[in-house]
């Protein structure tokens, strides 16, 4: 086993990773910018080390001074986490070509699924559905104009080179197609430095659910169930849990096959999430595989008993899985929050400030992974993600009351954050009857209750006025400003609401 790693990341999951060295008796090394100096993971971590700069590319993306600080410390080993240098091929080659082990895929596995079109032509190759769709990049316009002409519309331009929403463009008819495919250009150039872009078929409404699949250097594959995220905004996710609500046990099977199959694919090691979208009718396409360690593993922690970070730590030093796929049992369910610093009420702009009052919650079957404390400063530098609430409940409506409860219990003083989001989402009945899909936000979010969540003076005002506007939509209520007599809680409860 690593006696010292390297871990190149910050925030919650830099802390969430020293966590688990510390329980395995390995030692931590942190990197930091110099804004980060007094920032927890730099306090929490064995060792840290200051890497200068001003942007992210000169610290935390400088792949000589990160390989430097590595020798420097004694390190053996570096776990990239998720984000910055986490699914990048010429880093991974870079660590071991200096002797060094990276903690996750070969290059050769994150270079055969970086590219989204290199990576429908292996899955199709592998009988793994994909969306019907092209599998080479689009040469010119003529190309995109000939598959609508012969499929129809709607279609949905994507990068190549990436994904996060980035280059994705949606199109809706053939006068739309021509700016679309030269603004999906310009995006994916500029997000990705590649411009190639490929066109599939928009699947309506439909689920995202992905496989955690892990995989050690002995041939052995498991799944730890599926999670479902379909929760989000602008293809950002903001709630996802596991077990999906909507998967049979035949699905199940069928769909968790399907991503044990697109692992072997690319002979991957390590830990990875096989993504797909389930469309109405139950038939679902392989979207992508995420070659790193997911930000939403707490839920699939809670629901099949596997630590993934010390697996990852384990198969990375040479050892084979800890268990095998029939020692698993999926058990309860679980979900997660993404407290994110960002204000829903006022079109989601990003929030920085002071961190002056941290509380989080606590009980049986909650866990709060987090990068923050007080006197912690959040800037717009990096993503606005704060931290991470996930609960565990005997079945999911236990889960949704504890996470009800969690994120009342949650004061984050000095930022707005998408708490009040959050617990809106909870309240509503789409969500709570597990019937919603990836267009859940952007259908359902309501301009009246945006209207008053910005007029609330603090957190816990944000709090009631979301969670009574819930209940009041549930109860059929269309629009008008009404008292809601009897309904205070405290003094800071809104006695008056837009619904």
């Amino acid at each position: 086993m690593f006696k010292k790693i390297l871990i190149v990341n910050r925030g919650e999951i830099a802390i969430r990773l020293m966590r688990a060295c510390r329980e395995m008796g390995i030692g931590s090394v942190a990197i930091y910018a110099p804004t980060d100096k007094t920032s927890l993971h730099v306090r929490y971590a064995d060792e840290a080390y200051q890497i200068d700069g001003t942007t992210i590319r000169d610290t935390y993306l400088n792949i000589p001074e990160i390989i430097r600080i590595a020798h420097a410390s004694g390190a053996e080993a570096i776990h990239p986490g998720y984000g910055f240098l986490s699914e990048n091929e010429l880093f991974i080659r870079e660590v071991e070509k200096h002797g060094l082990v990276f903690i996750g895929p070969s290059a050769d596995s994150v270079e055969k699924m970086g590219s989204k079109t290199a990576a429908r032509q292996l899955m199709r190759q592998k009988g793994v559905p994909i969306v019907p769709g092209t599998i080479e990049p689009l040469k010119n316009i003529e190309e995109a104009q000939n598959f609508a002409e012969s499929t129809g519309f709607p279609l949905l331009l994507k990068a190549s080179a990436g994904g996060g929403g980035k280059g994705m463009k949606l199109v809706q008819s053939m006068s739309e197609l021509h700016p679309a495919f030269q603004a999906a250009q310009r995006e994916a150039l500029n997000a990705f430095g590649d411009d190639s872009v490929y066109i599939e078929r928009y699947v309506v409404n439909p689920k995202h659910i992905e496989v955690q699949i892990i995989a050690d250097k002995f041939g052995n594959y498991v799944h730890l169930f599926e999670r479902e995220c379909s929760v989000q905004r602008r293809h950002q996710k903001i709630i996802e849990e596991a077990p999906a609500p909507s998967i049979t046990p035949t699905l199940r099977k069928q769909i968790t096959e399907a991503a044990i199959n697109a692992a072997k694919a690319c002979n991957y090691i390590n830990a990875g999430t096989i993504e797909f979208l389930l469309d109405s009718s139950g038939d679902f396409y392989f979207l992508e595989m995420n070659t790193r360690l997911q930000v939403e593993h707490p839920v699939t922690e809670f629901v099949s008993g596997i630590d993934i970070v010390k697996e990852q730590i384990s198969i990375a030093a040479g050892n084979p899985l800890s268990f095998s796929q029939n020692d698993l049992v999926l058990t309860g369910h679980a979900l997660e929050a993404r407290v994110y610093a960002e204000d829903a009420a006022n079109g989601f702009l990003p929030s920085t400030g002071y961190i002056h009052t941290h509380k989080i919650p606590s009980g049986p079957g909650i866990r709060v992974d987090t990068g923050l404390d007080m006197g912690s400063t959040v800037s717009q530098v990096y993503d606005p993600l704060l931290t991470k609430v996930s609960v565990f409940g005997r079945d999911r409506n236990a889960a949704i009351a504890k996470m009800r409860s969690a994120l009342k219990d949650y004061q984050i003083g000095g930022v707005i954050t998408n708490i009040p989001l959050l617990l809106w989402v909870l309240n509503q009945k789409k969500f709570t009857d597990g019937d919603y899909s990836i267009n859940f936000i952007e259908n359902e979010f309501l301009s009246g209750e945006t209207a008053e969540l910005l007029r609330c003076s603090n957190e816990e005002d944000k709090i009631a006025v979301a969670t009574l506007a819930g209940l009041l939509r549930r109860k059929g209520h269309t629009g008008k400003k009404k008292h809601l007599h009897g309904a205070q809680k405290s003094d800071t409860w809104k006695n008056q609401i837009y619904e």
